[in-house]
């Protein structure tokens, strides 16, 4: 019998029947598994295999494992590579009856005699935490969020137990649900409607499959949840108490003496390599972990649990060092102690020191942990407790951060660059009202019909009345950026302002120079042009200050959603838009004068003659614009509902 067909049957546990029949009734003679992309025009997971109809226990069967050769046109060659050269590294014997060692029998003819041991001699996973699947909400668009789209004040971030869920009153509840290559601690940026017990999403469940919440009991236990899709290395991180999870988003539930044990092994070397033979597919299922051995790692054990509750804490840290985390209090550079240096530039650079020793600090707990486990799965041969520094998966680290083909330099460059879009974020957010110099943490995250109400929110938070912050909010929650300063509180006067407060013993001149060679261009440019488009990435599409702005770009401002009104976009009309142009039309009268002005050189008039083309471009762009969106938008004084989110 020769076959050509997907390689699901040779791993997932659905087609396990399937294996024991092969494997007790047949004998596989010989397969050649392919890469994906092995056809043209289609990237498909295949393989082709024969087999006797009748088994025999001693046929040591030849296997070829293409997976490390990409493109059509090398398949064929490679093979035949492997059929000529028996000692081919890509080319493997092994007999079947070695499959059964394994649970679930995966047809993982690579694994050498030292890995079969190990799945021989230790228990299985889940006899330490059982892991499980999650909710599926039957409609994510409808119940799940990003944490800063909503109103703050809806969340509960803290319940502990189903009772605790119910008596907060909250809405909102956070949502694991996967995410990226992080390891320790991290990916939280999802919450769940699951207000009055989940009653919403019940009822959607009704008549779907399954038509009620998986493993329910389990919501807002403290656990392991690693993302379903995990690529080329598995990553698992410590959760806290207050989450519920989804099936991205899986979870397991060690007692609390293995807690620290379990997420080690699942971060170690060992976990990617074993389920790399459990199922090697970019999907970790709960079955998958299930199945790793687990084998006790004696005296080691005390370091292990010191180690990686370290490794938690670097992690945790390094998470709420941004604005991504509901945790975030401020930007490190700025929260660096009292007698740091004065200049941005050298408390960059301190910071910069301080996080080459933060991730070689993990490097070597992590090498440890890899270490602590190989060594007690006598796995020396196999493996090496090394890792690259792209696998420190900390946001402070540049080769993790933006991988690829970067040199160091190049890293640290764009390290650079993204820290003072940062800064600049940070302080938007403090002219937004958002965060503030006297009070760490979220101040303004939620709603408020009026700007007063906001201002007193604000007031109640920072501890303090207006007239005595170090930076004061915005008014009314509406910056401009313009290509000039037109108003008092254009977005680049109000950053000057936060540089002269933030770095008194040092020039704001100093410290803009240093913004803009970090960031390759004029500080104007960038909110004009760049900061959007930072922003846009970093709350994953769903910002939270919208920008404002005409088709052509002659007129722009950003507003805060969480400080949106019905009003909000009159007052855009009637305070910053009309008066702009206003300011626009006397700037073009006085152009007019300077162009017929003899005492001028020729070129001043050249030049006013250019600028006045430019404004009346600009201002028919925006009466045109007036016409059609901004004034028929101001007059239906539309409301948002936070819940909504951000579409």
């Amino acid at each position: 019998l020769g076959l050509m067909t997907p390689i699901a049957w040779m791993f997932l546990p659905t087609h396990e029947h399937l294996r024991e029949h092969l494997i007790s009734h047949s004998t596989i003679a010989s397969l050649i598994q392919l890469e994906e992309s092995s056809f043209q025009g289609a990237a498909v997971p295949i393989c082709t295999f024969s087999a006797n109809n009748m088994a025999d226990s001693g046929y040591q069967g030849t296997f070829i494992r293409l997976a490390s050769f990409s493109g059509v046109e090398i398949q064929a060659p490679k093979t035949l590579e492997a059929i000529r050269d028996k000692n081919c590294p890509w080319r493997y014997i092994a007999a079947q009856l070695d499959f059964r060692v394994i649970p679930g029998s995966p047809v993982s003819y690579w694994v050498t005699p030292a890995f079969r041991r190990a799945f021989a001699q230790g228990s299985s996973f889940e006899k330490l935490a059982t892991p499980r699947q999650g909710l599926g909400t039957s409609d994510n668009n409808r119940f799940v969020r990003q944490w800063h789209e909503i109103s703050h004040q809806t969340i509960c971030f803290k319940a502990g137990n189903a009772t605790e869920a119910l008596e907060s009153k909250a809405k909102w509840f956070p949502y694991n649900k996967g995410g990226g290559y992080r390891k320790w601690y991290g990916n939280d940026t999802c919450v769940v409607n699951w207000e009055n017990d989940g009653a919403e999403i019940k009822m959607a469940l009704i008549g779907k499959n399954p038509n009620i919440p998986r493993s329910e009991r389990e919501y807002f236990r403290e656990g392991i949840t690693w993302g379903l899709i995990s690529g080329s290395s598995f990553s698992a991180r410590a959760t806290p108490r207050g989450f519920i999870f989804d099936v991205g988003g899986s979870k397991a539930f060690p007692r609390d003496k293995d807690y620290l044990f379990c997420l080690g092994l699942l971060n170690s070397k060992l976990a990617t390599a074993f389920i790399e033979i459990i199922n090697p597919t970019v999907n970790s299922q709960v079955g998958d972990l299930k199945k790793i051995p687990v084998i006790d790692i004696g005296r080691q054990a005390e370091k292990e649990r010191e180690n990686v509750q370290k490794a938690v804490e670097c992690a945790r840290s390094d998470w709420n060092s941004f604005e991504q985390s509901w945790d975030f209090q401020s930007l490190s550079i700025l929260a660096l102690s009292a007698d740091s240096p004065g200049s941005i530039e050298l408390r960059f650079r301190e910071w910069v020191g301080a996080v080459k020793e933060t991730i070689s600090m993990m490097l070597s707990l992590v090498e440890s942990i890899n270490r602590i486990f190989v060594d007690a799965y006598c796995l020396q041969d196999e493996l090496t407790p090394d890792v690259s520094i792209e696998q420190i998966t900390l946001t402070v680290n540049p080769a993790y951060r933006y991988g690829g083909n970067l040199a160091e330099a190049e890293q640290w460059e764009r390290f650079r660059r993204d820290t003072m879009a940062e800064l600049l974020s940070y302080v938007t957010g403090c002219m937004m009202g958002r965060y503030s110099l006297d009070q760490p943490g979220l101040i303004l995250a939620d709603s408020r019909d009026s700007q007063a109400a906001q201002l007193n929110d604000y007031e109640e938070k920072v501890g303090k009345p207006l007239s005595q912050v170090q930076f004061k909010p915005d008014p009314d929650g509406i910056i401009p950026v313009l290509d000039g300063e037109w108003f008092e509180d254009d977005i680049v006067a109000r950053a000057r302002e936060f540089l002269t407060v933030t770095f008194p013993e040092s020039s704001v001149k100093e410290n803009l120079r240093f913004i803009e060679e970090s960031l390759g261009k004029d500080i104007r440019k960038y909110f004009c042009t760049d900061f959007y488009k930072d922003h846009l990435q970093t709350y994953k599409k769903r910002p939270i200050y919208w920008l404002v702005q005409s088709p052509k770009k002659g007129f722009a401002c950003l507003i805060y959603l969480h400080r949106y009104t019905k009003d909000t976009l009159n007052q855009v009309l009637n305070n910053y838009f009309r008066p702009y142009l206003k300011k626009l039309d006397a700037r073009l009268e006085q152009l007019g004068r300077d162009q017929l002005d003899q005492d001028l050189k020729p070129s001043e008039r050249t030049a006013a003659r250019k600028e006045a083309e430019k404004i009346t471009k600009v201002l028919k762009e925006c009466q045109a614009w007036e016409q059609d969106a901004l004034l028929p938008l101001a007059q239906q004084r539309i409301e948002l509902d936070l819940d909504d989110g951000v579409k």
